[in-house]
């Protein structure tokens, strides 16, 4: 890579000192089955709670998602419904076939600064998923929606408690998100941001969507994380 090609990660990352990750289709590949795992346990969750058929829950899944952010958010709200049990049955989820990625654990290692990971679901999710990822001991810290008051990303209030919990300063950090709405208030604050996606071959077509929606606040776009982290790390080693 030439002088020239190599001046916008070096512009965009030099500064960087808190690197922070979402989980769910981001540090693992949204082709292998953990998050479709996930959201039918939710589905299943709601046929329980709700008595409803399988299509009725979905339906009051995506109404939920639309007017509270996510489903937990709410069942909490409209059933006064405990969120340690939610996030307990929804993310009891076998996580046995999703391979370790010893390449993704050297490039995050390489990151200079803090790495901490900022997401919607449970921190017992988050650690139970990065150990089986082999990424266990690199992250500082797991913020998670307990911590964030059940305030889901992409709401302002989510990311304030977050900066406040952990020091970081927007302007010095970057964000590496799967939803490009997630992504509108850390490139508003400062932070460089880069959307993962999935491969173009393995896209639906909302994710395509997804993806030109954050023309306007995604710096970058990518749809190897590993591949990602290690064109940044050799450039910041220059």
């Amino acid at each position: 890579m030439n002088a020239a090609a190599r001046l916008p990660l070096r512009a965009k990352f030099a500064h960087v000192t808190s690197w922070i990750f979402d989980l769910d289709n981001t540090l693992y590949p949204q082709d292998c089955g953990l998050w479709p795992a996930i959201e039918d346990r939710i589905t299943l969750y709601l046929i329980e709670h709700s008595g409803l058929d399988g299509a009725s829950a979905r339906a009051l899944q995506r109404y939920y998602y639309h007017q509270h952010g996510t489903t937990l958010r709410g069942l909490v709200d409209e059933d006064g419904v405990a969120p340690e049990h939610f996030l307990d049955f929804v993310h009891d989820i076998d996580r046995s076939e999703l391979p370790p990625n010893p390449a993704l654990a050297r490039e995050i290692a390489r990151l200079p600064g803090r790495k901490l990971i900022f997401t919607n679901g449970s921190r017992g999710h988050a650690l139970a998923t990065v150990e089986q990822l082999g990424l266990g001991g690199l992250f500082e810290a797991t913020f998670d929606i307990v911590d964030a008051g059940l305030v889901p990303k992409p709401r302002d209030a989510a990311y304030d408690s977050f900066f406040r919990a952990h020091g970081v300063e927007p302007a010095q950090a970057a964000m590496f998100e799967d939803i490009a709405k997630n992504l509108i208030v850390p490139r508003a604050r400062g932070m460089t941001t880069v959307m993962v996606t999935a491969r173009p071959g393995q896209m639906d077509h909302r994710q395509a969507e997804d993806r030109e929606a954050g023309a306007g606040f995604v710096d970058f776009i990518t749809d190897d994380l590993t591949a990602f982290l290690l064109g940044v790390n050799d450039e910041l080693a220059l």
